[in-house]
């Protein structure tokens, strides 16, 4: 069994984490984005089937193509954010099942049904995405998640012609933490959970 993390390891991943909209000049790296993605890949998905793809959008010519599809709220904070994580999901994610889960024929669990393995597309690269938001704060960097775009300007952009569907958009960076809103309230568990 593994151990408890430490109080400061509980603070940097979740305490004292917050979501960011104003970002430092310090760039990200090529390879801090690669040593992210080898931290992702090896969260649980549903049998394996890591349908979750990320684009990483950095240059000024790349940005330009992204903007035109966010939400008016959504374009200074992207705009200046080192990176912005196109997380998308691959409709054809079972074509590496065979690679990725050996143990039974589970391409065709999803072959045969398009609407559950949409649903499984969707529901897993959207629990990568969270791995990917912890990632970041476990390698010190932060993170500003979005669902104010639209995802067909998104697809038509950066995807056509590919399996690959937008899921959300994530800003990746340094965050400037003296222009930090107070945290806002969150549920208390009797609000949001039920043991039966």
């Amino acid at each position: 069994m593994s151990e408890a993390l430490s109080a400061s390891a509980l603070a940097t991943l979740f305490i004292d984490a917050r979501t960011h909209s104003a970002w430092r000049e310090t760039p990200v790296s090529d390879a801090q984005l690669r040593d992210l993605y080898e931290m992702v890949r090896l969260g649980p998905t549903s049998a394996n089937c890591s349908p979750g793809r990320l684009l990483f959008v950095t240059t000024p010519q790349a940005k330009a193509r992204l903007k035109p599809a966010l939400s008016s709220g959504n374009v200074e904070k992207t705009m200046q954010a080192p990176v912005t994580a196109i997380v998308a999901w691959d409709s054809e994610f079972y074509e590496a099942l065979p690679t990725l889960f050996p143990y039974a024929d589970a391409r065709a669990w999803f072959t045969s049904s398009p609407a559950v393995a949409e649903e499984t597309a969707f529901r897993n690269s959207s629990l990568q995405a969270g791995y990917l938001i912890m990632a970041c704060r476990a390698l010190g960097l932060d993170t500003g998640p979005m669902s104010g775009f639209d995802r067909a300007a998104v697809d038509a952009e950066f995807f056509s012609g590919t399996p690959w569907k937008s899921n959300l958009l994530i800003n990746i960076g340094y965050g400037d933490s003296e222009k930090l809103h107070p945290r806002l309230p969150r549920l208390a568990f009797e609000d949001a959970c039920a043991i039966v």
